[in-house]
């Protein structure tokens, strides 16, 4: 036993070192040296679980992996996690060109930092700097400045920083994720535009003033959910069998969103109307744009804005429409747990975004609150006196 009654250590020890903050750990390799170096926290209990995943590393044979990822820079790091985390299968295409241009951001910052030496600290002050920050736009007369960046931007690229981190974490280069202690400042649900749920009469206005392939498109959309750019422009008519009404979705944004999606009477008779308006094309909805990448439509937003302005409806997003379609499964009684499986999302936390939109529909209802229900003469066949 020590002096101050604690056992002595079992191949290694915590620490504190002179002119240093953090708490250090003196143990042996597997060839009796000693090393020591910083656990990069000054809690006693996670500087100590930081000697035993060292201990553990020596006995298995990878201290020496976990050792030269000490030295391991943000710049050298992020490359790795590009290439293997970030790019398909992984991620999408879009999510990986998200990635890239929020690294833009991150490097000049953290790049030349080693991954041991980064902190809460560092971090919340990134944050702070980038919210005080403005946009800056590149045009011909040079760079000009759009007003201060959005919270929801900074929050983005906080959020892919602590996604490169748990990585490293992960593979055991780092031993705890220094945003587990930074507090974002702002609520940024309070700054982002909540989801919007689409009524039947919007629907309706919507439909009236809209081009037929349009018209089809909002139909099916709302009907069955799909995403809009990755789901329904490229389908092809092989894709849908209208007999049994099962439309096949072979490619989609996750994993679990390639299956066989059946339709409602509804959706079948737009699908029906769009196979007949593209006889002589393999896709339902075909560009008429000559010399066009794709052969079919790969966007809905300049039809879907000219629109909703004649439609007298202020702006949303047509993938919104997805959102509708949750509302509406939920509001008809379906389990929260089966409409996630309709929207074939991978992660069932998705799920509460879409949700947010049935408060758009319990307005609905109080607006249709009788205040004068038991003043009314007339009597329903319910009401019978005793």
């Amino acid at each position: 036993m020590s002096r101050n009654g604690r056992p002595r250590s079992r191949g290694g020890n915590v620490y504190k070192r002179l002119n240093s903050k953090n708490l250090w750990v003196r143990y042996r390799d597997r060839e009796g040296r000693i090393v020591k170096e910083s656990s990069g926290t000054t809690d006693w209990e996670v500087a100590d679980r930081f000697l035993r995943d060292r201990l553990d590393a020596r006995d298995e044979g990878k201290l020496g992996t976990m050792l030269s990822g000490k030295n391991l820079t943000f710049n050298e790091w992020s490359d790795w996690f590009l290439e293997r985390r970030s790019k398909p299968p992984y991620r999408s295409d879009k999510t990986h060109q998200g990635n890239l241009e929020v690294l833009k951001n991150l490097r000049p910052v953290f790049g030349e930092m080693r991954l041991s030496d980064m902190t809460s600290e560092q971090i919340e002050e990134y944050i702070e700097d980038r919210l005080r920050s403005e946009r800056k736009v590149r045009t011909k007369l040079g760079i000009s400045y759009r007003g201060r960046i959005k919270p929801a931007t900074v929050h983005r690229e906080y959020r892919v920083l602590c996604r490169i981190l748990n990585v490293a974490v992960q593979q055991r280069r780092l031993t705890v994720n220094p945003c587990a202690g930074v507090e974002f400042p702002i609520r940024v649900s309070t700054t982002t535009r909540k989801p919007h749920y689409m009524p039947a009469s919007e629907q309706a206005r919507i439909e009236f003033v809209a081009p037929d392939y349009l018209q089809d498109a909002i139909v099916i959309l709302v009907e069955m959910g799909l995403r809009p750019y990755k789901e329904l422009t490229p389908v092809r008519k092989e894709e849908v069998d209208l007999g049994n009404g099962i439309l096949h979705i072979p490619d989609s944004k996750t994993t679990s969103g390639v299956a066989d999606m059946p339709m409602t009477e509804l959706a079948r008779e737009a699908f029906r109307r769009r196979m007949e308006a593209s006889e002589d094309s393999d896709y339902l909805f075909p560009t008429w744009r000559k010399g066009s990448r794709r052969p079919h439509l790969t966007t809905f937003k300049k039809i879907w804005a000219a629109t909703l302005e004649r439609a007298g409806i202020p702006h949303f997003s047509i993938y919104e429409l997805r959102h509708t379609f949750a509302t509406r499964l939920s509001a008809g009684g379906v389990a929260d747990h089966f409409v996630t499986q309709m929207l074939r999302q991978a992660d069932s936390a998705v799920f509460k975004r879409y949700s947010q939109a049935k408060l758009g529909m319990m307005r609905e209802a109080l607006d249709r609150l009788d205040r004068n229900a038991n003043e009314h003469e007339r009597t329903f066949g319910t009401a019978k006196p005793n």
